[in-house]
């Protein structure tokens, strides 16, 4: 097996040979054919997730075929295409998970952070938290899907049954997401960092009715706002651009401060929410709509030894879409 081992946070990635991982009880063995770049996984090479404990294989987008089984595995995912996404595993038994909101569970585990990930050929992964993928035909479209699709569709929900949605951060999660929009019959306006007219011209490309800088006002009221960029001051102007009643929700695992603000933003009933994890109901509902409104990805490909070279081009915005390793 080869894997990109992250040894120190903040530390660029070393390229390590390891022996092949077994599964134990219960977990299965993929052979990574894909696995995309998310932002978390910039968060956890920086240090700046909790806990992080070293040597860690990131990468939480997952896609490969089953080679090995664990005991207690069933015999029919051996050679299936599968996804691994962030949520890796739940305790089961806290009142959380009890009340069917693993993505809170006390006691989880998270592939790419507090167990080994798909930055490698191979990755070990629980059989219970993987998702099939027998009609996804090509796993460096599918692979931006088991985050940014994931994480983007919990966001969109948490937005109700809002019409003009507003996406702070034009990547990954929002070009798949004003897909969606687009399909549903919502009207979506993307805001990106100034001057980044490519930003711009991809989401008017996709659908997107307004496209313009963060520091803007949109041209009409939204009913929603989601948040994807890791900046705190997005808040605020999330917070001014909505509608009485509406709702803000930030979509990320890590941001930067958020900067004090007016009552007067948040007055009129507006709402301010966070998104955490997800859920594998979450999950298997998203890929439904996924096949059915032909969610197309836009990526750009680099080999798993370029792993470092693909993280910076995400951390410097300047790709359109996600980046995707490919072992």
């Amino acid at each position: 097996m080869k894997a990109m081992v992250l040894k120190v946070p903040g530390q660029p990635l070393v390229e390590e040979r390891r022996p092949d991982p077994i599964p134990r009880s219960g977990e299965l063995r993929i052979r990574v054919e894909a696995c995309a770049i998310c932002r978390t996984d910039l968060h956890v090479v920086d240090g700046e997730l909790p806990g992080l404990q070293c040597p860690r294989v990131p990468g939480h987008e997952i896609v490969g075929r089953v080679d090995l089984l664990g005991p207690g595995t069933a015999d029919a995912l051996l050679g299936r295409r599968v996804g691994v996404g962030w949520l890796g595993h739940t305790c089961g038994h806290c009142p959380y998970c009890r009340s069917l909101r693993e993505n809170l569970c006390d006691a989880p585990e998270f592939t790419g952070y507090t167990r080994d990930g798909g930055f490698a050929t191979h990755v070990v992964a629980d059989a219970a938290y993987v998702f099939p993928l027998d009609d996804f035909p090509d796993p460096v479209a599918a692979a931006p899907l088991m985050c940014a699709g994931l994480i983007g569709w919990r966001s969109l929900r948490s937005a109700g049954a809002a019409r003009r949605i507003g996406l702070y951060g034009f990547g990954a999660a929002a070009h798949i997401l004003a897909q969606i929009c687009r399909w549903q019959g919502r009207e979506v306006y993307a805001f990106t960092r100034p001057g980044d007219e490519a930003a711009q011209a991809h989401a008017r490309s996709l659908g997107a009715r307004w496209a313009g800088s963060s520091e803007e006002k949109p041209p009409e009221p939204l009913d929603a706002a989601l948040i994807f960029a890791p900046v705190g001051a997005l808040v605020p102007l999330a917070l001014s651009a909505v509608v009485k009643g509406g709702r803000v929700v930030c979509g990320g695992i890590h941001m930067s401060d958020i900067p004090s603000f007016s009552y007067g933003l948040l007055w009129q009933e507006r709402e301010l929410v966070s998104v955490a994890n997800l859920t594998r109901a979450d999950g298997r509902e998203f890929l439904s709509v996924a096949r059915q409104a032909g969610i197309a990805t836009k990526t750009t490909t680099y080999p798993l030894n370029q792993a470092n070279e693909a993280l910076s081009a995400l951390r410097s915005g300047m790709l359109q879409g996600a980046a995707v390793l490919i072992p």
